[in-house]
């Protein structure tokens, strides 16, 4: 018996957790045909048959992690050996081919090629912000059995995904998969027939009236209300939560963060401007003021790199938890490039197609929390970067002019730096052209 022990599906990922199985044992099954359908932190990827022969075990099920190098898959190979328990020594393992690392590192969010066809349109219109928080990728360290529950039945992030990109209700979706699992094919069947999505329960009957006079003059009574279902038992956080709790923990443990805050006056900006492009604008004024908090350090070696090119991490906030896709060379952009680039992102977290090379190497971080609410924070610092900009809700506020008072457009800001690398000199220099550039008109 061969076992095929999970790659790792990005950049050192510790695990991934299963969203379909795509063969059963007792299938024969052929090299590279669809074998699981994995959910890391950062994408769902699909990971090939490694070597052709009958799967004799699948180590968990949908909602389970897997360890990376854990066992995933047993195989007889029909090289005469005879079966052994996983646990022991002798089982051989699959070696992974690079071309499996490369196929693994493609997002297949629909899983097939035909689900389009088969779906309902995508919704198109989206808020103008996304919000954006800190925090960057990472994974998990155990086997655990946990998704969402809906009425009894469960979803992984992966199918909430799917679902909400399908517009399906997974509460009128019909679970196929083993223990109530709701599958992706099952939304997708849910999402080829809306009549399913939209009807009413069989056994809801018309209302009843039993005294004539409650037909014309009906007692008042009040409207539903729909309340979120809270799950008071403890749970296991997965997917891109558990990222954030290891993130925000490796970053208390080390770094040492310092905020500084200031306002920055944008009442002589012109009608429509581009917020998210005015701030980036900012940030790429502010690198080349000050390199210094446009940098990277290694504080077990106690070594920095200033960096030419400013690539911006925008963390963005999602119900499953927050991606940081990476804007790239914002230097050599026009507002326009900011905002192509803007929807871009806004897209691929919304399909949770972000390749994993676009959620890694930015120089410096963005978080606009203030699309919701919140003047001034504490951003946490990812490693190995050494600063993060906050900006907060856009406030009036009555300001001198010329010895009158006039109510002017603010925003306020926050910056955090790693004081190991950064001093405060450099810090507040940062802040100060951030701000002297957004107060400009253009």
């Amino acid at each position: 018996m061969s076992i095929f022990k999970l790659p790792d599906l990005g950049e050192g990922l510790p695990d991934a957790e299963i969203v379909e199985w795509h063969v059963k044992v007792g299938d024969k099954v052929e090299v590279d045909q669809p074998m699981v359908s994995m959910e890391t932190a950062k994408a769902v990827v699909d990971v090939p048959v490694p070597v052709a022969g009958v799967v004799t075990k699948l180590f968990g099920e949908p909602g389970d992690v897997i360890d990376t190098g854990a066992p995933l898959v047993a195989f007889d190979t029909g090289d005469g050996s005879a079966p052994a328990p996983a646990e022991e020594k002798n089982d051989t393992e699959i070696d992974t081919p690079a071309k499996l690392r490369a196929e693994a590192e493609q997002v297949l969010m629909d899983l097939d090629e035909n689900a389009s066809t088969t779906t309902a349109p995508v919704e198109t219109e989206e808020k103008e912000a996304i919000g954006t928080v800190v925090g960057q990728m990472e994974s998990s360290d155990a086997v655990v059995d946990n998704m969402t529950d809906f009425g009894g039945k469960k979803a992984a992030p992966a199918v909430r995904a799917l679902a909400k990109k399908l517009k399906v209700d997974l509460n009128t979706v019909t679970a196929t998969g083993a223990g109530g699992v709701i599958r992706p094919s099952d939304v997708k069947a849910a999402a080829a027939n809306p009549a399913t999505k939209t009807a009413a329960p069989a056994s809801v009957a018309a209302p009843k009236t039993t005294n004539p006079a409650q037909t014309t003059n009906p007692a008042p009574q009040a409207a539903p209300v729909s309340k979120p279902v809270v799950d008071d038992s403890w749970q296991q956080v997965k997917g891109s939560r558990r990222t954030m709790a290891r993130v925000m923990q490796n970053s208390h443990a080390n770094i040492v963060p310092t905020t500084i805050m200031d306002d920055a006056d944008i009442n002589n900006w012109q009608p429509g401007e581009d917020i998210t492009a005015r701030l980036i604008r900012s940030l790429v004024v502010a690198a080349q003021a000050e390199p210094t908090l446009n940098a990277w350090f290694d504080g077990d070696k106690l070594s920095r790199r200033l960096i030419s090119h400013v690539d911006v991490g925008i963390a963005v906030d999602t119900e499953d938890g927050l991606f940081v896709p990476t804007m790239r060379n914002c230097d050599q952009m026009s507002a326009g490039d900011v905002r192509a680039a803007m929807n871009n992102i806004k897209t691929q977290v919304k399909s949770r197609s972000i390749p994993p090379e676009d959620m890694k190497d930015y120089t410096i971080m963005l978080s606009n929390f203030g699309v919701y609410a919140g003047r001034y924070a504490t951003p946490v610092i990812t490693p190995p970067c050494v600063s993060i900009v906050a900006a907060g809700k856009l406030r009036h506020d009555v300001v001198p002019v010329l010895g009158g008072m006039e109510a002017h457009r603010i925003i306020p800001l926050s910056l955090t730096f790693d004081h190991r690398a950064v001093t405060g000199g450099e810090a507040a220099r940062f802040l100060a052209a951030m701000i002297n550039d957004l107060n400009k008109s253009r």
